[in-house]
């Protein structure tokens, strides 16, 4: 049987083999092209209209007014490439963005001019506007037939759904998108155009053969497999539009992120929006703010710095090698909290002994890092992302937890979404991933400085309410098997262990069967210790582990 040609053998297949039809240069113009030339056209028409109407172009308003449309049809993605061009869907936005500027300079009584004028010159601007992109669409659509602006166009999963959408789209080329062939781990018998095999070889066929848009259909490949290849493509300039389940039922959405392609709904997928000129406001953003902070807080700095040197033996900063972005190691400053040791790389947490009293203190207000403001204007860290991790936890993470290495695509940050939601400490590593992913995905500067305030405010409650603070852990001895278990393991049954092993736990606690723990079920000294509190050799203890999870802390 037949699973299809593999991306390398398809390189060399026989002429015979190669279903895609042949495609002339000039499909090579694209669809962002043809919206480039729509939103020229609507600038010279813009101008001529204003013109006309006897507005005068020498006055700053005119001009204001005029880079407002242009700038509001932007924004509301009148000229992102579309694979529907349909007028009737757009003329109630588009109409109101070519006339709010007018309109509002009609209300402030703009000199020069009378209000009459400018409302009659936003009503003609309207209809000029609506007319214009009527005969914009038809030569594009017209263009498109003839091979103009057509997309090379990948299906993800070679399902029945998938295989009769990629025949619609050959019989309707008035739609720009010329299909070339499937990614999926089926059998390649039926099918009319290539398969190039499974979705792992997503990124060497996107570049191999310049496609321009990915519609994810239906096929055996599960959607969560499909992650972390698109998340690989983020840096490629191609659009991923996904066809819902059970589109049939009308459970599509309908909004402009949607294309109705002959009865087939596709949604476009939003790119991440940590793209080159995001990440150019943040880094800025993130220097001003770190530089202003050490400027004011200099006074502090000195005296919590004098105060760490007088109070322990030691060096006033502790320097700890971290993971950042893309798997970059940076040096991470902070107070010194603790006393001197060698084994905080590979300590998940360190013992509360080892922390001195300002430690403590430092830990609790979350002073001690205070000297990470030097890493962000430095360029190593940012003041929002998530919080870096040492190298020997990062390879287990990463090895255990889904998803974990995604976090590294930005900035690591003295803060971060996991943060605010009390995942410090001794807390769900697949909660902090989650939640560090999705902040990547749903970036915005007015959420970093949402996330700051949110920092602050857990900082103040966390130093004046005491009862949000993690509670000392119990310790309880095990001395007989009859005791009733913890809830979940069926009836009053619990793990066989020897009578010298002692445990510690705050509040909640969860019994995990096969030995040690795994990376994410923190902590790693969750497994037996003596009633000395010193690990120790426990007869059973490879039999079951008591997995310990604190009470998040808020700093």
């Amino acid at each position: 049987m037949s699973v299809g040609l593999s991306y390398r053998t398809w390189g060399v297949a026989s002429a015979a083999e190669i279903k895609v039809p042949a495609m002339p240069l000039r499909a090579r113009a694209t669809a962002g092209e043809a919206m480039f030339v729509v939103s020229f056209f609507d600038a010279v028409l813009l101008v001529v209209v204003v013109a006309a109407m006897g507005l005068s172009l020498s006055a700053w308003w005119t001009w204001v007014a005029i880079a407002a449309v242009g700038s509001m049809l932007a924004l509301d993605g009148h000229y992102r490439p579309r694979i529907t061009l349909s007028v009737a869907r757009e003329a109630g936005s588009l109409a109101a963005c070519a006339a709010a500027p007018f309109l509002v300079l009609a209300l402030a009584k703009a000199p020069g001019v009378t209000t009459v004028r400018l409302v009659v010159t936003a009503a003609i601007v309207v209809a000029a506007m609506v007319a214009a992109r009527c005969g914009q669409y038809w030569l594009i659509r017209v263009m498109r037939m003839q091979g103009w602006f057509a997309e090379r166009t990948i299906f993800v999963g070679a399902g029945d759904v998938s295989a009769n959408m990629a025949a619609t789209l050959d019989e309707h080329p008035e739609y720009g998108l010329r299909p070339i062939g499937f990614l999926d781990a089926v059998d390649s018998a039926g099918l009319a155009l290539p398969l190039f095999g499974g979705v792992d070889t997503l990124r060497q066929v996107l570049s191999a053969e310049r496609i321009d848009r990915v519609i994810v259909g239906f096929g055996v490949t599960r959607e969560a497999e499909m992650v972390d290849v698109f998340r690989a493509c983020e840096d490629a300039s191609i659009e991923i539009h996904v066809l819902p389940r059970f589109f049939e039922l009308a459970t599509a959405m309908n909004s402009r992120s949607v294309d109705d392609v002959w009865g087939y709904p596709l949604l476009r997928l939003r790119r991440s929006l940590m793209q080159r000129n995001a990440r150019f406001v943040k880094r800025v953003f993130d220097a001003s703010a770190a530089g202003f902070a050490l400027l004011v807080l200099s006074p502090l700095y000195v005296a919590i710095a004098g105060a760490v040197k007088v109070t322990s033996r030691g060096p006033v900063h502790f320097r700890q090698q971290r993971v950042g972005q893309r798997g970059v190691l940076v040096d991470v400053l902070k107070f010194r909290s603790m006393r001197v040791n060698t084994r905080s790389d590979v300590e998940w947490n360190p013992a509360r002994d080892a922390v001195t009293r300002l430690g403590r203190v430092l830990r609790l207000t979350g002073l001690d890092e205070l000297p990470q403001l030097w890493n962000i204007l430095k360029g190593d860290m940012s003041l929002v992302g998530p919080r870096p991790e040492r190298p020997f936890f990062v390879a287990q993470f990463t090895s255990e937890v889904p998803r974990y290495d995604g976090r590294h695509r930005v900035p690591v940050g003295l803060t971060g979404l996991a943060q605010v939601h009390g995942l410090r400490g001794d807390t769900s590593i697949d909660e902090r991933a989650r939640l560090d992913n999705q902040y990547i995905e749903n970036w915005s500067l007015w959420r970093d400085v949402v996330i700051l305030f949110q920092t602050f405010s857990s900082v103040i409650r966390n130093t004046f309410e005491p009862s949000r603070r993690v509670k000392k852990h119990r310790s309880v001895t095990v001395t007989e098997r009859s005791e009733p278990g913890p809830p979940g393991l069926g009836g009053d049954r619990r793990p066989h262990l020897s009578p010298a092993c002692t445990f510690y736990w705050p509040r909640r606690q969860r019994w995990v069967f096969g030995c040690e723990p795994k990376a994410s079920e923190m902590p790693y000294q969750a497994a037996c210790r003596t009633g000395a509190d010193h690990p120790g050799n426990c007869a059973n203890h490879t039999q079951a582990c008591l997995v310990t999870s604190p009470r998040p802390e808020v700093t």
